[in-house]
């Protein structure tokens, strides 16, 4: 068996890109058997709990507009490729993530994690939503199958932001830097969105050394 801890962030277009290129070495490798553990990193941890404009985003993340759109046509253009449809003049504001993280980790009891990963990508990337609404979190969650009551009282409580704290403080523990990050079976790491055929090495990797694989222990993990 295979396990994979993919530490992302849900404001970060490379973890997009990655997820769909991870998607399509495993239509052309099948792995039969294999666990995906979506795992919580925050690019801006010091982003304030309401997110901040884009716009001051933009100047303080980039040095400017002008600075930002030289990064964002790169990676638009990444993009185009795995047939997503950046539409980064749609956001507004840049949330802080920590409300996103909890849900994703929400949907991972209910059985419905890579759901709600998609439907975050898609909701801020494409539609330009702010995902740290409770209310879009809530219609993201509901559209991946998540009753809405349920969601909208958990994400107004503080359950699980102790784990996604420390999920992200183990990352930067065992010298994660950026995302995203695969890690195979607890052993082998792949930093970055790379195409399907550096995804076909790990997975020969991990199918050898599997069985002496340990699988990470991030909600073990309190403080960095």
């Amino acid at each position: 068996m295979i396990e994979i801890d993919i530490f992302s962030d849900t404001v970060c277009p490379w973890c997009y890109i990655g997820k769909r290129r991870l998607e399509r070495a495993l239509q052309q490798r099948p792995q039969p058997g294999i666990k995906i553990n979506w795992r919580a990193f925050q690019l801006n941890p010091e982003m304030p709990a309401s997110g901040m404009e884009r716009q001051t985003y933009l100047e303080t993340k980039f040095g400017g507009t002008a600075n930002a759109k030289a990064v964002y046509d790169r990676v638009r253009e990444a993009g185009a490729e795995e047939n997503i449809d950046f539409a980064f003049d749609a956001i507004k504001h840049t949330p802080n993530t920590i409300a996103s993280h909890r849900l994703i980790r929400y949907a991972g009891q209910e059985g419905r994690q890579d759901e709600v990963v998609q439907g975050l990508f898609d909701a801020y990337f494409v539609r330009g939503r702010d995902i740290g609404d409770f209310e879009t979190l809530t219609a993201v969650a509901s559209d991946a199958g998540l009753a809405s009551e349920a969601v909208l009282e958990f994400l107004a409580s503080d359950a699980l932001e102790e784990e996604v704290r420390a999920e992200d403080a183990y990352a930067r523990k065992i010298g994660i830097q950026g995302v995203p990050c695969f890690i195979f079976n607890g052993q082998h790491a792949l930093s970055g969105a790379h195409p399907p055929e550096v995804f076909f090495q790990l997975f020969d990797l991990a199918r050898e050394d599997g069985d002496l694989a340990a699988p990470l222990a991030v909600s073990e993990v309190t403080e960095a």
